[in-house]
C-alpha cells in the first residue's frame, strides 16, 4: 500500500499537469494567426539598441539583418561598454556605435550599455526598441514589434527566439526544445514577460513607467522593463512576427550552464514563475520516472498512465514548432528536416528543466559574457 501511494503521489498530479498543459493552445493558435495577418500602418520613428559584448556566432550577418529591415523611419544603435568589445569586420555601413564607458553600483554591464544607447536615441524617436546580438531579425520584424503599441493598455510589446542550428547537432537542437518552451506560453493577452533580444516601448511610457529607476541596481533589462510596464498598470503584447532566428551553436557544457543562469535570473526577478515551474517539473518528472519503473516491474497500468502523461507534451511541443514555422516561413526547409525533435525530445528536456531549476536554486552569482554578478535579494521584479 505505501508503495501504491507513493506511486500515485507523483503520478496523479504529473497525469494533471499534463492534461491542464494543452488548455489555450486553440486560442494561442488562433492570435498567432491573426497577429501574423496584420499590415500596421502609421508606423512612428524607431531607434532600434543592440548591445554587443565580444564575438557571437554569425555576428557580422546578424548586425547586417538589423541594418536592413523592412521599415520606412528607423536608426540602429550598436551599443558597447569600449571600442574593444566591438569585434572589427562586423559592423553595418547603416549604424551609430555609443560607448557606454564608466560603471554604475550593482547594475550589469549590459544595463548600463542600453542606457547609454537611450539617452543618445535622435529626439523625434517615438519607439525604443532593443534586439540581441546573437539573433537574425528578418525583415519585417521591427514592423510586428511596434503594431502592438498602438493598441489601448499596450505598455510594450515582445518577440522570442526560436534556436535553428543548421547543421544541427545534439547540444544545439536540445536547446532549442528546451527553449522553446518559454516560447509556448506566449500568446494573447497581457503577457508575464518581455524578453530583450526582441521588445519595444514608446518612448514616452519608458519615462513615465520610470523603467531607468528599474533598471538601477538591476542584473536583467527584460525583467526589470517587464516590472516597470506592469507597475504601471500597462500590459506586454506578444508580436509573433518577431520571432528572432538564434543560427549558433553550443556545446553541453555551455548549454548547461546557460540554463542554469537563465533560471537563476528567473528565481531573483520572476520568482511568481520559478516556484510553480519548480514545483510542477518535480511532480512532473517524479510521475514520469515512478511510471517507468512501474512499468519495469510489469504494472500495464503504469505503461498506460506514462503513455497520457507525455503524449500530451509532445503535441503540445508540435503545435509550439506548429505556430514557430508560420512565423518564420523563411526557414521551411529547417523545419521540415527538424520539427520531429520538438516532440520526441520533450520528455528529455523536461529533465533539463528540473536540473536547471533545482541547481538554479543553489546559485549565489552568475557569470554573464565574462564578467560574475552577485545575485542579491530585493531586487525588483
Amino acid at each position: 500500500m505505501p508503495l501504491v501511494f507513493l506511486y500515485w503521489f507523483f503520478a496523479g498530479p504529473a497525469l494533471l499537469l499534463a492534461a491542464l498543459s494543452l488548455r489555450g493552445e486553440r486560442k494561442r493558435a488562433d492570435y498567432v494567426a491573426r497577429r501574423l495577418a496584420e499590415r500596421p500602418k502609421g508606423l512612428p520613428p524607431v531607434t532600434v539598441i543592440v548591445p554587443v559584448k565580444g564575438y557571437d556566432e554569425g555576428l557580422r550577418e546578424n548586425l547586417a539583418a538589423l541594418a536592413a529591415l523592412d521599415y520606412p523611419d528607423y536608426e540602429l544603435i550598436i551599443t558597447a561598454h569600449s571600442a574593444g568589445d566591438i569585434p572589427s569586420g562586423v559592423l553595418p555601413a547603416r549604424v551609430r556605435v555609443v560607448l557606454a564607458h564608466g560603471t554604475a553600483a550593482g547594475c550589469s554591464e549590459k544595463i548600463q550599455n542600453l542606457t547609454a544607447a537611450v539617452r543618445a536615441a535622435r529626439k523625434r524617436t517615438e519607439v525604443l526598441a532593443f534586439a540581441d546580438s546573437d539573433g537574425r531579425v528578418t525583415s519585417g520584424w521591427l514592423r510586428a514589434l511596434v503594431a502592438p503599441l498602438a493598441e489601448p493598455g499596450v505598455g510594450a510589446s515582445t518577440g522570442y527566439r526560436w534556436f535553428l542550428p543548421d547543421p544541427p547537432d545534439f547540444w544545439s537542437l536540445m536547446r532549442g526544445v528546451w527553449d522553446a518552451v518559454a516560447a509556448g506560453t506566449l500568446g494573447a493577452g497581457n503577457n508575464r514577460f518581455a524578453w530583450g533580444g526582441a521588445m519595444a516601448i514608446r518612448k514616452e511610457v519608458f519615462f513615465e513607467a520610470r523603467v531607468p529607476e528599474f533598471w538601477q541596481g538591476a542584473l536583467s533589462d527584460d525583467y526589470a522593463l517587464t516590472a516597470a510596464v506592469h507597475a504601471a498598470g500597462l500590459s506586454i503584447a506578444y508580436a509573433p512576427g518577431a520571432l528572432t532566428p538564434c543560427l549558433e551553436h553550443t556545446t553541453g557544457g555551455r548549454f548547461l550552464r546557460w540554463t542554469r543562469r537563465q533560471m537563476a535570473i528567473t528565481r531573483l526577478y520572476a520568482p511568481r514563475l520559478w516556484w510553480p515551474g519548480l514545483i510542477a517539473h518535480l511532480f512532473y518528472c517524479g510521475g514520469m520516472a515512478a511510471s517507468i519503473i512501474a512499468s519495469v516491474r510489469g504494472n500495464r497500468l503504469a505503461e498506460w498512465a506514462l503513455i497520457a502523461q507525455l503524449s500530451p507534451g509532445m503535441l503540445k511541443g508540435l503545435n509550439r514548432t506548429a505556430l514557430a514555422k508560420a512565423s518564420l516561413p523563411g526557414y521551411e526547409a529547417w523545419f521540415k528536416r527538424h520539427a520531429w525533435v520538438h516532440a520526441i525530445w520533450v520528455p528529455l528536456s523536461t529533465w533539463v528543466w528540473l536540473i536547471a531549476l533545482v541547481s538554479s536554486s543553489f546559485a549565489r552569482s552568475i557569470e554573464w559574457r565574462g564578467r560574475r554578478y552577485a545575485l542579491k535579494r530585493g531586487a525588483r521584479g
